[in-house]
């Protein structure tokens, strides 16, 4: 028999569990930008209209999030400069994943109400999740167990680093 050990994740499965928006709650709580609340946030970028964060629990590492400032559950209710951004920043969070992770494809989607798969359906956001061959195991098929093998803090450092230099080099 194999043993899997995690010894980080003890702390996410006793944390109490956030009441309220995480999107806006999350934002609110660092006004001045500080980067060691961003983070514990786990915010990598905020845009004009829209950030980019990585899930907390994540279907795979590397997974991320892009939400609007705004909180509005359907994309039917972002301007067309909210929309636009939040896909530019979709599409650089594939780049720098890329970069950083060499995954062999991606999820990419908007679940729009619970019934959609949507966990905070109040709060649109787009997941960019990395794919490997192989990444859905026997583990997560029988157990529904999902094994990340990186922690969060080490994925964050890395995507944050990469993310600034291409931030640098153009405009979103």
């Amino acid at each position: 028999m194999e043993h899997l050990f995690a010894p980080w994740r003890i702390r996410y499965i006793l944390a109490p569990k956030h009441e309220g928006c995480i999107f806006c709650d999350y934002i609110k709580e660092n006004e001045d930008k500080d980067e060691n609340k961003d983070r514990k946030n786990l915010i990598l970028y905020r845009g004009r209209t829209n950030f980019i964060m990585m899930n907390r629990f994540p279907y795979n590492p590397g997974h991320l999030m892009v939400s609007p400032y705004k909180h509005v559950g359907d994309i039917t209710d972002l301007t067309d400069e909210e929309l636009i951004e939040n896909i530019k920043l979709v599409k650089l969070s594939e780049k720098v994943i890329r970069e950083a992770m060499e995954p062999h494809g991606f999820n990419i989607g908007i679940n729009i109400g619970s019934v959609a798969g949507a966990g905070l359906e109040e709060h649109l956001h787009t997941h960019i999740v990395p794919r490997w061959n192989g990444d859905a195991s026997y583990i997560a098929v029988l157990s529904d167990v999902r094994v990340i093998p990186e922690a969060l803090e080490e994925t964050y450092d890395k995507l944050k680093e990469i993310f600034n230099r291409y931030l640098h080099l153009t405009e979103i």
